[in-house]
């Protein structure tokens, strides 16, 4: 089909726009040949002439379908040109929040400048094992291709990343190395991949710096060889560096950074040890001052330095190393700010003791004298002679900025010399993987040199990227059989000829740098004659002599000529370099060896890098020549050897590409510039590779893809059998042009747009065939609804006429009615109205009168009130004049009465002057003296009595005042002037007056509180009213209020019901976090055994050294001590070497789980200290009991004393029987038996020695009874004596243990009896033969040695008290030093502090294991020893009492054994039990555990009979009281089962088997316990079987444990089965044939999802299900752990598949929803026939099934959204924004989720709190747990069959 038929009406094309890059058209009507004009409709409304170029008439790119936008490979779009590809990159960057995107070989990552939440080990763990087309786009990807390429090819693998600074290259690199840490592991424990990964803050730290465009930008190339064993584990890495960018040391642009350790250690200049480096703020140096930004938002440089200081530690740069490298630091920092003062034009000097070249001396260890004068002279040397030369200011200052970029360049070889040694492995390297960080083509509006190199090195890389694609493209077409034509690509061989061939741009500027006095414009005018107008790639600008333009592969770049030169020369005083190799400092002297040997160009160094400078400096005498020669190599011709040799390196490899694109300049997240994307693009070869694809085939279908897309277009007479054969016949009829498609072995080949044809096609068909099911539908739809509508409208009809009748009738009745009542009505209206009227006059007149009479009553009384006042008036007026008429009057009187006192006054004075008036006036004195005594009497009497009175008054008045509240105050004030005014009646009786004005006040008062002590009553009582009315009401509020409490009470019952149930879910929920943590403990303590165990069969391997002999355990050996007695034995052999590597292991870097593990130790070892200092205290309380129980004691003893005799009484009565009956026996033996039958090789005489060695052992058990009545006899005794016991008991304990023979034993034992048996003759008479006073004897002397055992035992614990009390005493003082080393630490820096206190907690932790692992070996050898010393002594002691007894009666020879014959021995055969000898243990073990075959013993057996078996031994040791023998079975079983998991471990039929018996076997123990809990499901005869004598409770945990292990071995099986299945099964196959469409794909084919014979379908997970449920019965599994098991697996498919829809946007679209919950379905039902639904494997499946409705559900309103948040609530909101941004139709009938859409979820969800975490952890495993399942199979029902090859046991 021709391209131009495409263009028809709606058809949409791209059109280049001056801001967009592109934009979007749609046509308006269709293109005819010829047609100069297209008329198109712009996406923003407007109508558009778009006029094609004449020339070329070159139509604009068509676009693709919409639903090929986003595709995961830009190679998968139909049509493929730039507006395609950017369109497509910006959909998935800005809609989608995709970041990755394939482009054939390409990975295209776009910088978010955001963290993004994809690059956690739950991803890394996703992409791991996956093929590249199978999952969404990411550097993981890349980097698993290139490790699985690695492994199956072979090859050395390479990953190019290269960008723009600022695209994220550095991070792309870093994630890519991460990746291959967290896969392959190391080898060895050195934690290679920590230290391949620490390198990464010490070369950015040293190598990276802030630009306009890049805050971390990358200024210098590196290469990283990582290297792998032959097991493909990383062993170690190699770096190679390339143009480290030097001028930046001395010179930064604005708003740009020098290099990151400058300014990190400025900002660490306040340390203790950074003191002496006398460092400050960066402003205050010239090298970091200059770009005026010293900070980086958002960066804490003292921070970074504490992890690059950590990095550096790590790689094993000691503490010295490092100081010497920031001492050269600070030394260049404080060398730039040397400043020069000018003497003369062509001279300088420096100020004398100038303090930074001080400093820059004292740091760098050299003269100062000397580095003053050769900063500002040289040495000029000639044939003859050698001058020195002063040089002038500007010189000196390019001379120090020289020797500042130099150290710097040295130091940056030397650190990174020490990382490839830190980095290099002993180990010889199998195959590497090489991430090479590059920079990216780099254009400015000013470029230099550097820019020139960069880009000739892109120059280099593009052409080894074009002729990769070009190869792979040769190689696919000819794997095909498809004709190859060749491709044109462009090829910029032309461009790197200019740059390096000879008489290029390179020689030219060596050459220049070899002429004397040649120049940069001199150079420059060589380049214009030699290549101007000659190569086309090269140009000389319009307006400038010195500048040469080149065009490269990407675009054409301005150079300018400028510093070409002396950047190229990079030249170095000799002089200089010789102060400082005369350094003291020994670490500055190395950093210049390497210009004392000579390197060839193309070799390496013994780090494996390049070196890219050398120093032209004068040559040495010794080696004249070849030093010289070594020196005239310049910067470029370095430059370009070293990328000759990386070239060689990436031609040897597999190359993978990552191109990094920087989306805007301004870094900010998720903001797509075209016109940046659209130069990147370019430049970084994508669009390079859709032209290479472009130009052949670039769609391709396998034949079975095309036939399941396309079915559509094929008639039912067109589809054949053969696939290939259809396809070739459907496409000669659709595509006639042949030429646009070949046929190839397995695919089908296209032309660009034949895909996009095919596809309009298909849509058309499927348009076509939706016009008409809808058309049909809808006609259909329409009748239905017509004759609804035609039958609905008779009805109403019907019933609307009738109601109109009904209307018209009740109408008439109410017209009659409505007549009647209006007559009515009117005349009572008329009446109502006549007595309205009437009223209303009546009511006027009554009115009128009363306001008439009113007013004359107003008047009237305005009279009467006139004439009052008139009166009152007239009264005043009169009085008023009265009174002055008085006052004048009186005023008068007084007048004249004043007159004539003065003469009468006159009178007496005239008078008083003769003698005789004084004699008249004395005559009467004395009567009047008499008469004022008898005055002054009275008036004391009279007071006295107004005193009494006054008295009375107060009294009257304080009751009065007391009563009415007055005022107390006031009462005593009067008082006390009424007592001080004792003379003054006058004033007391006013002062009474005045008293009873108060008085009579008081009584007002008293009137007034009264009538408002009434008024208040009054008041009170209605508010006694008011509040019972409110008291009625607030009743019935009340009972509304119980009522509601009620309701509030059940309410809150309900929702305390609901927290309880809650709150026990969480319980349950932290329960199973504990299981699980536990068990994983478990599992990792499993799997370090087994890495053990490999490791110790590798070394034993490697040596040849013969495996070490069994050792023994000691039978006493507790299961508490150590869960598994093999780990013990473990731990024992490998102590041996690893003592004797102690001394030649290196110092490890912190490990951390190690440092938890040991913490967790100490801690569980405290807690067992604190238990043992309780059962000391314990201990120490109940002798204290025991003492006041002894006390007691005696009160007792007659009633005991009595009871004990007659229980002997009765012993010895049985005892006789016993004997009688034995006699009776043998003589019925003798009178009935011939001599033959008794003969001892007859029948009856091994029948009578059976009887005899049952006997036997019952008198054993006699003997054991009789022993305990003894010794309760013997204590009676003792306690009235105890002092002597004691005594006599200490010192015979001291003589037994003396006592090493049995020989000496007896001999004491017969003296003990002789010298005993005078002082006790009365017991003797016991029994006739003396039998129970021996026994009594012995058996005192053996309760004084149990006494003295006791006491031994007490004053051990008072020991081990002591002990504890030391301990803690030397705790108290760890704790003081804990404090004063935390004290000394707090001082330290945080990063210091927190090594520092790791480091010590680290040594004090293993100090303390070692510390108690000794201590408890000490009292396990203490333990065992005295077990074994207590048994022998109890059997040597039993031997001597038998012998002594033969000795003292030989009549009892015989009757001793045979005495207690007993009959109730006829059940033995029948009592569940099963023996076997000692020897035959391994026997058993290996017949019934090791070479056991599950299927034969599932088939025919009954299940879990290996354990049944097992346990029935362990009751025989039981019975037998045999300690060594249970634990040696026990103990051998568990090792045994371990050792079969080990070798078959994968098979899941054999762990399934011993799972099942494990748990069977823990179930028994259990069952027969003898513990309450236990036996109440037992039956009588099985509470018969249980256990005597040992308590088997330590070996059920451990037991416990040993499930819970194999349990997690069956998971992990079950899993690596089922994990191949899943994906296929549940996503990639088509269970509903039709409903999911294959869309195009691109060069990552993913799996196919069509059913071939290899792939996996949901029947064969169903098939699989089937058969592990099928094994687990067979088993004899419990149902409750079969409910488990399958929770799990549910668990696993779910979160596997899941995982995989979120990280394949292939997966996530309408139809795949509908397939996932079709196959739930199916899953479900799976579970419902084996009745299982209850088990919660269906919950499991609940975050699948809400992901799977999430793509069917609409996804447009916000009721849309709220149905989706409420739906979806097994899934976090990383999980449902991921799906909805993944969501992709696959047709065009389907719409995309619009990001406002997504944004409104986002809202929504974000106050939940869920996991951040994408996706869900596939090996997480739910804690088990193994319910009590008792068996009801009696135990002696059971047979052993023969073929179980156990002959050797026989049932008891």
């Amino acid at each position: 089909m021709a391209a131009s038929e495409l263009y028809t009406k709606f058809a949409r094309v791209w059109i280049p726009d001056p801001e967009e890059v592109w934009k979007s058209a749609e046509l308006l009507k269709d293109y005819k040949p010829g047609d100069k004009v297209l008329l198109l409709h712009l996406e923003e409304g407007k109508d558009l002439e778009y006029r094609l170029d004449p020339k070329t008439k070159e139509l604009p790119h068509l676009r693709n379908p919409d639903i090929l936008v986003g595709e995961n490979d830009l190679t998968a779009l139909s049509y493929l040109h730039e507006p395609a590809v950017l369109h497509n990159l910006r959909v998935r960057f800005i809609d989608s929040k995709l970041i990755y995107t394939y482009c054939g070989i390409v990975l295209v990552a776009i910088n978010p400048y955001e963290q993004l939440p994809i690059y956690g080990e739950d991803i890394i763990n996703a992409y791991s094992g996956q093929n590249m087309g199978d999952m969404d786009p990411h550097i993981f990807a890349v980097a698993e291709e290139a490790y699985k390429q690695m492994a199956r090819d072979e090859r050395n693998q390479s990953i190019i990343v290269s960008g723009e600074s600022g695209a994220g290259k550095t991070v792309s690199a870093k994630y890519a190395m991460r990746y291959f840490a967290t896969v392959s592991g190391s080898a060895s424990e050195a934690n290679v991949e920590e230290k391949v990964l620490a390198s990464n803050p010490i070369m950015e730290s040293i190598g990276n710096a802030k630009t306009t465009r890049n805050d971390n930008s990358s200024r210098f190339g590196k290469y990283i060889e990582i290297g792998f064993d032959k097991r493909y584990r990383i062993i170690g890495a190699n770096m190679r560096t390339y143009l480290l960018e030097k001028s930046r040391v001395v010179f930064q642009a604005e708003e740009e950074r020098n290099y990151h350790i400058f300014y990190q250690l400025c900002a660490s200049a306040k340390l203790p040890e950074f003191k002496m480096l006398r460092l400050g703020n960066a402003d205050d140096f010239n090298y970091t001052q200059q770009g005026g930004s010293p900070v980086i938002e958002g960066v804490d440089d003292a921070k970074e330095m504490a992890h690059t200081r950590q990095a550096c530690t790590l790689l094993g740069i000691s503490e010295s190393h490092q100081m010497g490298i920031f001492r050269i630091l600070a030394g260049i920092l404080h060398l730039g700010n040397v400043g020069f003062t000018s003497r003369d034009a062509d001279s300088c000097t420096i100020p004398p003791k100038h303090e930074p070249l001080c400093i820059f001396c004292d740091l760098m260890g050299v003269d100062y004298e000397e580095m003053c004068h050769w900063l500002c002279h040289r040495k000029l040397a000639t044939a003859t002679e050698t001058y020195i030369k002063p040089i002038s200011k500007l010189q000196a200052t390019n001379a120090r900025d020289a020797l500042a970029k130099h150290i710097y360049a040295k130091l940056f070889n030397w650190i990174v010399d020490n990382v490839n040694q830190a980095l290099h492995s002993a180990v010889k390297q199998h195959s590497f993987i090489g991430v090479l960080d590059i920079y990216g083509f780099e254009t400015f509006e000013i470029n230099s040199f550097e820019q020139f190199c960069i880009n000739y090195a892109n120059e280099k890389l593009q052409q080894q990227f074009n002729m990769h694609v070009f190869k792979l493209e040769q190689e696919e077409y000819m794997k095909e059989q498809i004709p190859w034509t060749l491709i044109d690509f462009y090829d910029n061989q032309p461009c790197i000829n200019l740059i390096e061939s000879k008489l290029g741009v390179l020689d030219l500027l060596d050459e220049e740098c070899k002429m004397p006095k040649g120049t940069d414009d001199t150079w420059a005018q060589k380049l214009y004659n030699t290549h101007l107008n000659k190569c086309t790639l090269f140009e000389k600008p319009r307006l400038s002599n010195k500048a040469f333009i080149i065009q490269h592969f990407a675009d054409k770049v301005e150079y300018q000529c400028e510093g070409f030169l002396e950047k190229n020369k990079d030249t170095v005083f000799e002089e200089q370099i010789k102060v400082l190799k005369s350094s003291k400092f020994k670490m500055l002297p190395e950093l210049f060896q390497d210009d004392e040997k000579a390197i060839s160009p193309t070799s390496a160094t013994s780090s494996g890098r390049t070196p890219l400078t050398r120093i032209p400096a004068k040559p040495t005498k010794g080696r004249p020549g070849q030093m010289a020669k070594e020196h005239k190599k310049t910067v470029g011709h370095q430059f370009r050897n070293s990328l000759h040799l990386l070239m060689e390196t990436l031609n040897a490899t597999t190359p993978h590409y990552v191109r990094c694109i920087k989306p805007n300049d301004f870094k900010f997240p998720f903001t797509f510039d075209e016109k940046r994307a659209v130069q990147q693009l370019r430049a970084c070869g994508v669009l390079e590779t859709i032209r290479i694809s472009a130009a052949g085939f670039p769609s391709r279908w396998t034949y079975q893809e095309f036939f399941s897309r396309y079915r559509v277009l094929m008639k039912q007479k067109d589809v054949l059998s053969d696939r290939k054969q259809t396809c070739k016949n459907v496409l000669e009829k659709l595509i006639l042009d042949k030429d646009k498609y070949q046929f190839g072995k397995t695919k089908i080949f296209f032309r660009a747009g034949q895909v996009a044809y095919l596809e309009k096609l298909r849509a058309d068909k499927l348009r076509a065939a939706c016009i008409r099911i809808q058309k049909t539908i809808r006609g259909w739809l329409l009748r239905k609804k017509y004759l609804r509508m035609r039958k609905a409208a008779i009805t109403v009809q019907r019933y609307v006429r009738g109601y109109q009748a009904r209307c018209y009738a009740k109408f008439l009745r109410r017209t009659k009615a409505a007549t009647i009542i209006q007559k009515y009505w009117r005349m009572f209206v008329v009446c109502r109205r006549y007595k309205i009227r009437r009223a209303a006059t009546i009511v006027l007149q009554s009115y009128l009168r009363g306001f008439l009479a009113r007013n004359r009553y107003r008047k009237i009384l305005r009279e009467h009130k006139a004439v009052i006042i008139q009166k009152r008036v007239r009264g005043w007026l009169a009085r008023t004049h009265y009174k002055r008429s008085m006052h004048a009057i009186i005023y008068l009187q007084c007048c004249f009465r004043r007159m004539m006192a003065k003469r009468e006054l006159k009178k007496l004075k005239i008078e008083a002057r003769s003698v005789e008036r004084y004699k008249k006036l004395h005559i009467g004195m004395e009567n009047k003296i008499m008469q004022l005594q008898r005055k002054v009497d009275e008036q004391n009497k009279d007071y006295k009595c107004l005193v009494e009175k006054l008295t009375n008054l107060e009294g009257i008045y304080n009751s009065e005042t007391e009563k009415l509240r007055s005022d107390l105050e006031r009462l005593q004030l009067s008082e006390e002037e009424a007592k001080v005014a004792t003379g003054r009646v006058l004033s007391l009786q006013e002062e009474i007056a005045k008293l009873r004005k108060d008085l009579e006040q008081t009584r007002s008062e008293k009137k007034c509180i009264e009538e408002r002590a009434d008024q208040y009553k009054q008041e009170t009582e209605q508010l006694v009213s008011n509040l019972k009315e409110e008291n009625t009401l607030l009743k019935q509020e009340k009972e509304a209020l119980n009522h509601r409490i009620v309701e509030q009470a059940k309410e809150m019952t309900e929702t305390m019901e609901k927290k309880l149930v809650e709150e026990t879910k969480q319980l349950e929920l932290d329960l199973n976090d504990e299981r699980l943590r536990y068990q994983n403990l478990l599992n990792e303590f499993s799997r370090l055994e087994e890495r053990y165990d490999d490791l110790k069969e590798e070394m034993t391997l490697m040596v040849h050294v013969p495996k070490p002999g069994h050792r023994r355990t000691d039978s006493t050996h507790s299961s508490n001590e150590s869960e598994y007695t093999f780990s013990s034995e473990i731990a024992e052999m490998e102590d041996i070497p690893s003592r004797t590597e102690e001394p030649s292991e290196k110092k490890v870097p912190l490990d951390m789980s190690l440092f938890l593990k040991l913490q967790k130790r100490v801690t569980e070892l405290e807690q067992e200290k604190q238990v043992m200092q309780d059962e000391l205290d314990r201990k120490e309380e109940q002798v204290l009991r025991s003492k006041a129980k002894e006390e007691e004691r005696p009160q007792i003893r007659g009633a005991e004393l009595e009871y004990e005799s007659l229980k002997r009484q009765e012993l010895e009565s049985e005892n006789k029987k016993l004997k009688n009956e034995l006699n009776e026996l043998r003589k019925a033996l003798s009178e009935k038996s011939a001599p033959e039958v008794t003969a001892p090789g007859a029948p009856a005489y091994r029948v009578l020695m059976e009887q005899l060695t049952s006997v036997s052992e019952e008198l054993d058990v006699r003997k054991e009874e009789v022993l305990i009545l003894r010794s309760q006899l013997v204590s009676q005794k003792e306690a009235i004596q105890p002092k002597n016991t004691m005594t006599d008991s200490t010192i015979l304990l001291e003589d037994v243990q003396k006592m090493k023979d049995k020989g000496e034993i007896a001999q004491a034992y017969i003296g003990l009896k002789e010298t005993n048996r005078s002082s006790a003759l009365d017991y003797r008479e016991l029994n006739e033969d003396g039998e129970l006073w021996l026994v009594y004897e012995g058996l005192k002397q053996a309760n004084r040695l149990l006494e003295s055992q006791l006491q031994s035992q007490k004053r051990s614990h008072e020991n081990e008290a002591e002990a504890l009390r030391g301990e803690i005493q030397s705790l108290k003082e760890e704790n003081n030093r804990q404090q004063q080393l935390l004290a000394q630490n707090l001082q330290l820096p945080p990063e210091a502090r927190i090594e520092a206190s790791l480091q010590h907690e680290i040594t004090r932790l293993t100090n303390e294991n070692l510390d108690l692992m000794e201590q408890l070996e000490k009292q396990d050898k203490t333990v065992r020893k005295l077990k074994k010393q207590l048994k022998v002594f109890a059997k040597k002691i039993g031997e001597l009492e038998v012998g002594q007894m033969e000795n003292i009666s030989p009549g009892q020879i015989i009757d001793e054994p045979i005495r207690p014959v007993n009959i109730p021995r006829k059940e033995k055969d029948f009592q569940g039990m099963l023996e076997y000898k000692k020897e035959d243990e391994q026997k058993l073990v290996k017949n019934l555990i090791l070479e056991l075959k599950p299927r034969g013993v599932a088939v025919n057996l009954i299940p879990g009979l290996p354990a049944y078996i097992l346990f029935m031994c362990v009751r025989h040791a039981d019975y037998l009281n045999d300690d060594q023998k249970v634990r040696s079975l026990l103990t051998s079983t568990i090792n045994s089962i371990k050792k079969v998991l080990k070798k078959r471990g994968d098979d899941f039929e054999t762990v399934s088997f011993w799972l099942s018996n494990t748990c069977r076997f823990l179930h028994c123990l259990k069952q027969y316990s003898g513990e309450e809990g236990f036996m109440k499901h037992n039956t009588s005869r099985q509470n018969e079987h249980c256990l005597t004598n040992f308590d088997l409770a330590e070996y059920r945990q451990v037991l416990s444990d040993l499930a819970i292990q194999i349990y997690q071995q069956l998971v992990r099986v079950l899993e690596n089965i089922l994990q191949p299945m899943i994906v296929s099964g549940m996503l990639e196959h088509e269970t509903i044939q039709g409903v999911s469409g294959v869309k195009p794909t691109g060069l990552r084919k993913r799996t196919s999802s069509i059913a071939d014979e290899g792939t996996y379908t949901l029947d064969s997970i169903l098939r699989q299900l089937n058969s592990f449920h099928s094994v687990m019965c067979q088993h004899g599994m419990d149902p409750e752990l079969i409910k488990q098991v399958v929770k799990q697996m549910f668990y696993i498919v779910g979160a596997i598949t899941l995982n995989n829809l979120l990280l394949r946007k292939d997966m996530c679209s309408w139809s795949k929803g509908m397939q996932i919950r079709y196959n739930v379905s199916q899953l479900e039902e799976w579970l419902r026939d084996k009745n299982l639904m209850n088990s919660g494997a269906k919950e499991t499946l609940e975050p699948l099934i809400q992901a799977a409705q999430l793509l069917q559900v609409k996804k447009k309103t916000d009721d849309d959204a709220e149905a989706i948040c409420s739906m979806c609530n097994a899934l976090t909101t990383a999980q449902i924004v991921k799906v909805l941004n993944l969501y992709t139709p696959v047709n065009e009938f389907e719409e995309r989720v619009s990001v406002s859409f997504i944004r409104t979820i986002q809202m929504r969800l974000r106050d939940r709190k869920d996991s951040p975490q994408l996706l869900m952890d596939a090996k997480h495993i739910f804690p088990v747990t193994f319910p009590f399942n008792p068996s009801s199979l009696a135990l002696e029902t059971i047979q052993i069959p023969a073929s179980l090859g156990l002959g050797f046991i026989s049932r008891v």
